[in-house]
């Protein structure tokens, strides 16, 4: 797509980014480019692809072909900011890539206290054994967190919003306008929102990285990631990932470009079934708290109305039960919401959560003021009629009270 592009609306932008001619030839979508051999007419032709090391330029499978490049390209088009995205073979992969590009031994890592717990479990794990310093940081504290900067002089900032799990908005210009002054690097984990109804980098984030497993591919039968960011960064970025030898499929990638023409229209749907069900739930005396910045009255709405461009179908909410099974019991209860992990799919997905065992500096609202853990489910929104999922919701809750 041309330049003049950048002015249309994003669902226009993400229905033709990364459709190109030498790709599609005749045909709608870039076929599937299965190959790990790519063939040279001459000697030079193979010398000058391993000389330049391009983007779109043919050399080896493990730099991917058309199906893979026009992928990266629509996810850089729709990400204002962006100049190149590169991809992995699940979001936790990504998480790795973006982070090992920016660390090296000795640096420090601050990391939000509601990040996704592989998020935590990379700070504490394999960056820890690599001699990477972390710490966890309140993210709706900003002074603190000034005050961490100061005293930790971190080479990066990894943060996520809303949070995982308990769904509070921070305020990431601001937070990232800390790290910047002081030279650190801003990361995001930009899942929940994606670039159309968040665009980190111009919120003030220097890299954003997102699980393609869930919006994107949004039938639940793929696995990728991608980080995408300005020229500087995407070009440490594609060299880190190209050294670790990071390498989706094209099959994958045909799935996530076929799902990202139609992820505009499903997050809206999502979106309002999911503002729909949270509204419904919060009026429900077995509902002692709904956590969903979309909601006029939740703490996190405010800056969610101020920086947010949409919004999806994920929220979680704490029951008043006293019974720490009850969670599990409503779940169980459920016959038009599977039990699973992720999210982001077509389908309704419940599930218990307990993120009081995830948080290292900032309370969860799953605790009472005598720190006794309440029973909490996250919610994932497919697209059913909104409903029938209530229904199947008021069955669940009402057989707690029985």
């Amino acid at each position: 797509m041309s330049d003049d592009g950048k002015d249309l609306k994003p669902e226009t932008r993400i229905t033709h980014a990364g459709r190109r001619e030498e790709w599609t030839g005749r045909v709608v979508n870039t076929p599937v480019w299965r190959a790990s051999t790519h063939l040279y007419t001459s000697e030079a032709e193979r010398k000058a692809a391993n000389k330049s090391n391009a983007d779109g330029d043919f050399f080896y499978g493990r730099r991917g072909a058309p199906t893979q490049w026009s992928l990266a390209e629509a996810l850089t088009e729709i990400e204002p900011g962006a100049h190149g995205t590169v991809l992995y073979p699940s979001g936790v992969a990504a998480i790795a890539g973006a982070l090992l590009t920016v660390l090296k031994p000795g640096d420090a890592l601050l990391v939000t206290d509601n990040a996704y717990d592989p998020s935590r479990a990379m700070a504490t794990g394999l960056l820890k054994r690599l001699g990477i310093t972390h710490h966890f940081f309140d993210p709706l504290d900003i002074a603190a967190f000034g005050d961490l900067v100061a005293s930790t002089c971190p080479r990066a900032v990894w943060l996520e919003n809303p949070g995982s799990l308990t769904m509070e908005v921070c305020d990431i210009p601001a937070l990232s306008a800390i790290a910047k002054e002081a030279g650190a690097v801003s990361l995001i984990d930009n899942t929940w929102a994606s670039a159309l109804g968040f665009p980190a980098l111009e919120r003030g984030c220097d890299i954003v990285m997102q699980s393609l497993s869930k919006h994107v591919g949004g039938h639940s039968d793929l696995m990728m990631g991608s980080v995408s960011a300005g020229e500087r960064w995407y070009r440490a970025l594609r060299r880190t990932s190209q050294e670790l030898g990071q390498v989706v499929s094209p099959d994958d990638a045909a799935l996530a470009a076929r799902g990202l023409r139609t992820m505009a229209v499903r997050l809206e749907r999502s979106t309002a079934s999911a503002i729909e069900i949270a509204t419904w739930l919060k009026e429900q005396p077995q509902i002692a708290r709904v956590m969903c910045p979309m909601l006029p009255g939740d703490a996190g709405h405010a800056l969610w109305s101020r920086d947010f461009t949409g919004g999806c179908g994920l929220f979680s909410f704490v029951l008043s039960s006293d019974d720490p099974e009850a969670s599990a019991h409503v779940v169980d209860n459920l016959s038009l919401f599977g039990i699973g992990y992720s999210w982001g799919g077509y389908e309704s997905l419940a599930l218990p959560i307990f993120p009081h065992q995830h948080r290292a500096t900032m309370g969860a609202p799953t605790l009472t003021d005598n720190d006794k853990p309440q029973a909490a489910i996250r919610l994932s929104i497919g697209l059913e009629d909104p409903g029938d999922l209530i229904e199947d919701l008021r069955y669940a809750l009402e057989k707690l009270d029985h």
